[in-house]
């Protein structure tokens, strides 16, 4: 049998994200119960992690505001290996500051924590980004214990929404993982492209471009088994074709769609070899194949 061309073998292990938030449809505030359940689901489909966005108070006041870092640290108890990835500003409005929350939220998982800023007006070209320096210095994060936040234990991850150009560079340099959200009848190419944009520019900063794992996000809604079936074609069909190293599922009903994803989706892959049956690890970079980024002595004051 002659070998499979270059284009068609699958290059990295295929990863999968799902966001529990499901901001696609109106919905009322969860209590931290519903996160929970959403979170040992997916675990259970042995997905890399998931994710919740910050969400502001609405105009009446009905739901109040979800603070996504509260309720993931929540979460993490009741979770054992599932990646809990927060979506918040830089400059949140929690009683927390951003890096402590974040410290506090990665020893309360054992090393499961992940950012994904939210930085609407910083991403101008000539904003004075703090992503840009170094995140990890420009957030505040220890290289050793420090009276305030503690020892980390995993390091918390770096995933960059990169689907437009200005955020692009900033993910090119620092993120492990990197969202391209796509969707009509030029997803594919469209994600490709960004794929390879990505890893050229990661290349460019003498990055190895391997540990940037680029997720193609994409909206879902998966109304009955067959249509978690055409997703895992599609999921095999694009990893398999080099076009992305896996996917951020946005649910338009995350009970719904997540339930469809693990319980369908999800075992057609692992059928098909496509798919792990467990997490390798405890850690989100463990399940992202990612070393702990190098400490530096931190001189004592």
């Amino acid at each position: 049998m002659p070998e499979t061309p270059p284009g068609h073998r699958p290059i990295r292990p295929l990863h999968l994200a799902f966001a529990i938030d499901g901001r696609e449809q109106h919905r009322e505030r969860y209590e931290a119960s519903s996160y929970i359940e959403l979170a040992r689901l997916a675990e259970r489909g042995a997905l890399d992690f998931v994710t919740l966005d910050d969400s502001p108070a609405p105009a009446d006041g009905s739901a109040g505001r979800l603070d996504a870092l509260a309720v993931l640290t929540q979460v993490a108890p009741a979770t054992d290996r599932i990646g809990l990835v927060a979506a918040v500003a830089a400059a949140h409005p929690g009683p927390v500051p951003v890096p402590a929350a974040l410290a506090a939220l990665d020893r309360v998982s054992r090393g499961r924590a992940g950012w994904t800023p939210l930085l609407p007006d910083a991403w101008a070209a000539d904003a004075d980004v703090p992503l840009q320096v170094g995140w990890a210095d420009a957030a505040g994060f220890p290289d050793v214990a420090s009276a305030d936040s503690g020892p980390l234990e995993g390091w918390p991850v770096l995933a960059v929404d990169a689907t437009l150009e200005a955020p692009r560079e900033t993910a090119a340099r620092h993120a492990d993982v990197a969202y391209v959200r796509v969707g009509g009848p030029h997803s594919e190419r469209l994600a490709y492209e960004a794929r390879t944009d990505l890893r050229r520019r990661a290349t460019a900063y003498g990055r190895d471009p391997d540990r940037l794992t680029v997720l193609a996000s994409l909206t879902v809604e998966l109304f009955d088994p067959a249509d978690a079936v055409v997703l895992a074609d599609l999921f095999g069909d694009w990893h398999r074709d080099g076009i992305t190293d896996g996917f951020h599922v946005r649910p338009a009903d995350p009970r719904r769609d997540l339930a469809r994803l693990v319980n369908a989706t999800v075992p057609v892959l692992q059928q098909r070899g496509l798919f792990r049956r467990f997490q390798p690890g405890t850690t989100l970079r463990e399940h992202l194949g990612l070393d702990r980024p190098v400490s530096r002595p931190v001189t004592a004051r």
